[in-house]
């Protein structure tokens, strides 16, 4: 597929292309609604990865939820261990469900690459399956704003499908979606040019229990704010 890295008319560096961009994600994620929940019950690379940092942070830790989605299960359970969540998401229908599902948590309609700290750290980010929304262009730089955010020493969970995809449109429980992705080595090289030390790796083949969507390998990173 071609890239948006070069084309000025693209919505990574068109205003007005990006607020359609985005419009259009979040009314795709409006439909899909509870059936994201139904068709991916079973969270067990997420759930894992979550329970591994719920390890290394004490009680009343700060940790912010990029695409928070229902909020389940990773929003709630984070609060469930202590956490102080904040969760943020682009579609109004998951915002009302991640409230009702974690009235605890503090969630706000932003879209990642509007991500501004505003002189809050954050102790961890986890970002399960967010950034692959964005084109290719504008991970390096959610990534940037994402390590800005985190304390010295702090903590991204990140999670993405493995593919090679650059902002293309995709059929998902009957919405659609535009969705970008890496190989392995490349989505490495990614994270650690925007100054994120990788220090866990792990991949989990997933196959969802209904709709259109295929089976996936995804990948799991824990990575630390370097400096």
């Amino acid at each position: 597929m071609p890239s948006d890295h070069s084309d000025p008319r693209s919505p990574a560096h068109d205003p007005r292309s990006w607020d359609e961009r985005a419009s259009a994600q979040a009314h795709a994620f409006d439909l899909i609604g509870e059936r994201y929940d139904e068709v991916f019950p079973d969270k067990k690379g997420q759930e894992e990865h979550v329970r591994r940092l719920l390890e290394t942070l004490p009680a009343g830790s700060r940790v912010l939820d990029l695409g928070s989605g229902t909020g389940l299960p990773t929003a709630r359970r984070l609060v469930d261990a202590g956490m102080r969540v904040t969760g943020f998401e682009i579609s109004e229908r998951m915002l009302e469900l991640a409230r009702r599902n974690v009235p605890e948590a503090e969630f706000h309609r932003t879209d990642i690459v509007d991500l501004d700290p505003d002189g809050t750290s954050y102790d961890a980010v986890v970002a399960f399956f967010s950034l692959l929304c964005l084109p290719r262009a504008r991970i390096p730089e959610a990534l940037a704003r994402v390590r800005e955010a985190l304390v010295p020493g702090g903590t991204l969970c990140l999670s993405m499908v493995e593919t090679d995809l650059d902002d293309t449109p995709i059929p998902f429980l009957g919405a659609s979606l535009r969705v970008s992705g890496y190989p392995r080595e490349e989505l490495r090289r990614v994270v650690e040019a925007a100054g994120l030390a990788v220090e866990d790796e792990r991949a989990v083949v997933y196959e969802p229990e209904g709709g259109d969507a295929p089976p996936e390998t995804q990948v799991f990173l824990t990575c630390r704010r370097e400096g």
